[in-house]
């Protein structure tokens, strides 16, 4: 009995130590609020929404819900109504509900008309700063959008595809803390990107005046009517074809190495461009969470791959490459779904060799 015993322990030892950990289930939970902590001295912009987690309608009046009221109104899903001067109520009103309903929509997330713990996190996430949702927005399909009247970029000399789009940097507007070679090297990646699936493309140019699309970084009120808040809140913003201004908050901390950079408010800047090119080629937002035209983008997190609802977007302005094959995204996309389970299924091994272990001892 005693070797027995001695047995089964020995067993369930080399089981604890060999079994892999990813072969079992994941628990799926919901996305949990994070309250950022920076090195800095600052704080998430839209920090203190979390109080308003779990209202409703029956709710009634809640103090300094015009603040979440105005953002909801900045990214396109609520007007003031006549009447009120001007301003919002603190009341949790049918129209706010509605807001709340179509940004849940919109945003791919469970409609509920209350303001649950998914719904706040992804309100307090820091985003790009273009609407929505607005009058001006249209949908194509239920999950990417374009701005009003659909508009893209043309070829200077008539119809000729591909295109050659320029692109430049401002000589004064830009961010010292990281190279000007890495900054360079990471928007021609981006570029890159988006240029494998159309038939454009993107040619560097130090005439920065001239340029089809003009890059900076700026702080707070920049003269284009959308100013910036300061660290987090809104990344980065961008103009519909045939703009090309493309700007990005001076106040984060952007980095293109996480492991060189320690804010926990850190941004990954070629996330964000590719993210911004998208707009500049006339593309709005998407309500595919993993789609690199999602709204909002965590800190220290990188979404650089294009998606289906990306390429398919992109390319109802401007056609396909030629270059480009379907198959090869589906493929990806496959491949990094399955990821967990090609280990699993390798992990069969290790739980065969145990067992024999056990049987021979």
């Amino acid at each position: 009995m005693f070797l027995l015993l001695r047995y089964c322990s020995f067993f369930f030892f080399i089981f604890l130590c060999f079994y892999p950990r990813s072969c079992f289930p994941a628990r799926i939970t919901p996305e949990q609020i994070t309250v950022i902590t920076t090195d800095d001295t600052h704080k998430s912009t839209w920090f203190n929404f979390t109080r308003f987690k779990g209202a409703d309608k029956d709710s009634h009046v809640i103090n300094g819900m015009s603040e979440l009221k105005k953002y909801f109104q900045r990214f396109g899903y609520l007007s003031i109504p006549d009447g009120q001067d001007g301003n919002f109520t603190d009341v949790y009103d049918n129209q706010f509900e509605s807001a709340v309903i179509l940004y849940q929509q919109k945003l791919g997330l469970r409609v509920t008309g209350k303001l649950d713990s998914d719904t706040i996190s992804t309100i307090m996430s820091p985003r790009c700063g273009d609407t929505d949702t607005a009058p001006g927005m249209i949908h194509a399909t239920k999950h990417f959008t374009y701005f009003d009247g659909k508009p893209r970029w043309n070829a200077k000399s008539g119809s000729d595809m591909p295109m050659t789009l320029t692109y430049a940097f401002s000589t004064s507007d830009m961010i010292n803390y990281i190279s000007s070679s890495e900054i360079r090297t990471v928007f021609n990646r981006s570029f890159t990107r988006w240029a494998s699936v159309i038939p454009v493309n993107f040619m560097e140019t130090e005439d920065y005046e001239s340029a089809d699309i003009r890059i900076g970084f700026f702080g707070r009120d920049h003269g284009d009517g959308e100013p910036f808040d300061g660290v987090l809140g809104v990344l980065a913003h961008a103009f519909s074809p045939e703009n090309g201004r493309l700007h990005f908050d001076e106040a984060e901390t952007w980095a293109v190495d996480f492991n060189k950079v320690k804010s926990k408010a850190a941004v990954d800047l070629e996330s964000v461009a590719t993210h911004e090119i998208g707009h500049i080629l006339g593309l709005g937002h998407s309500s595919v969470k993993d789609a690199v035209m999602y709204p909002s983008l965590s800190p220290r997190s990188r979404k650089v791959d294009l998606k289906l609802d990306d390429v398919k977007g992109v390319q109802a302005l401007y056609g396909s490459n030629p270059n480009f094959k379907f198959s090869s995204l589906w493929e990806s996309e496959i491949s990094s779904n399955k990821g967990n389970g090609l280990v699993c299924r390798s992990s069969k091994w290790t739980f065969a060799l145990v067992v024999l272990v056990f049987f021979i001892l």
